[in-house]
């Protein structure tokens, strides 16, 4: 039996074992952006488990690009030198790590998920956040709309970034432009406000992720695999949608990214999702067919069979899970003994091996 999961895919210079990738999951877990024992420990158990790729969770540019205060961070030498054991341990496993870059716009400065649900005050530990108009994403305070200054920095910020990330030795990393984070926000004209050259058309409301692209990507070796995350669709009406999408894919990836991971929503509170098994599958097969750009999938694929079946159908090149792992995360040992696969148990594990 030959399993298209377990089919190894090439993106330049980097060959992945299988196409079950690790999904970033935000940890909150950090002091001051940096990495601890938790970072080593929960990405570590993914490598063990023979994952495709392991992915960070999303990691800020800058301090004033976290989500909560206690996100990860790549804004300095320190937090590059707190992450080294984490991809000397991943890669030691002969698994790939990819960081994902991250700055959450109107959206940073929150709690923690299970102490609140607001932006956190300047008096307890919170920032001012900065987006591309000042217009608030629901209750959470309201952003300060970004100067060219600000747009500067933020960008040379992401190249950084992408720098240190390229000194660690990772193979790739992801720009994480979805779930209503700061370049969400420059995309969607449910967001974007602005009168200058990055506001009004799609061709301008792209205009600032796409230098973002151009960036790192300027940074990031020729060698070495350049991922996207978006959100397909905002799941409001008049808002951002999966043929802006499409338009979009298909810049970045003539800029150079070699991979669409597809997500949905997040920008608006209005949201309304139709959620269901592989509910957003469907958005990433219509930009990998129209935007010809290899595609990841997320969002509720849980089974091998059906994580199979997503890339056996050419509706995606790879899947990425994020709560399966949460609660298996030596789910790829498991998919390949189902699957009829070979995948390389670490010899530490061998004697738990099915047969």
């Amino acid at each position: 039996m030959t399993s298209a999961l377990f089919e190894p895919l090439t993106l330049r210079g980097t060959t992945f074992a299988n196409r079950a990738w690790v999904s970033p999951m935000c940890q909150y877990s950090s002091v001051d952006g940096l990495a601890n024992d938790w970072h080593l420990v929960h990405l570590g158990s993914y490598a063990a488990g023979r994952a495709g790729l392991v992915l960070t969770e999303a990691t800020a540019v800058t301090p004033e690009g976290r989500i909560s205060p206690e996100d990860l961070g790549l804004w300095s030498d320190a937090h590059a030198e707190a992450l080294a054991p984490v991809v000397h341990f991943v890669r030691g496993q002969g698994v790939p790590i990819g960081f994902q870059l991250a700055h959450a716009g109107r959206k940073a400065s929150t709690y923690a998920p299970w102490r609140g649900h607001d932006s956190v005050p300047l008096d307890e530990g919170g920032w001012e956040t900065v987006g591309p108009s000042a217009r608030a994403f629901g209750r959470y305070a309201v952003p300060r709309a970004m100067d060219h200054p600000d747009l500067a920095r933020t960008r040379a910020a992401f190249a950084a970034a992408a720098a240190r990330a390229d000194g660690l030795g990772a193979d790739t990393v992801e720009l994480h432009f979805a779930h209503g984070y700061l370049m969400h926000e420059f995309l969607s004209p449910l967001s974007n406000e602005r009168d200058d050259e990055y506001g009004g058309s799609l061709e301008n409301r792209m205009r600032y992720p796409l230098e973002v692209v151009d960036a790192v990507r300027a940074v990031w070796p020729d060698a070495k695999p350049l991922l996207l995350r978006i959100s397909a669709t905002d799941w409001v009406e008049g808002g951002w949608d999966v043929e802006q999408s499409v338009v979009f894919a298909r810049e970045a990836a003539a800029r150079g990214v070699d991979l669409v991971d597809v997500s949905s929503a997040g920008n608006d509170p209005r949201q309304h999702i139709t959620l269901g098994p592989g509910y957003q599958v469907p958005f990433g097969a219509q930009i990998r067919r129209e935007a010809a750009v290899p595609t990841g999938s997320v969002g509720l694929i849980t089974e091998p069979v059906q994580a199979e079946q997503v890339v056996a159908s050419g509706d995606a090149d790879v899947v990425l899970l994020a709560r399966a792992f949460l609660r298996e995360p030596h789910w790829v040992l498991r998919a390949a003994h189902e699957l009829g696969a070979e995948v390389a148990w670490p010899p530490q594990y061998l004697r738990g091996r099915l047969r």
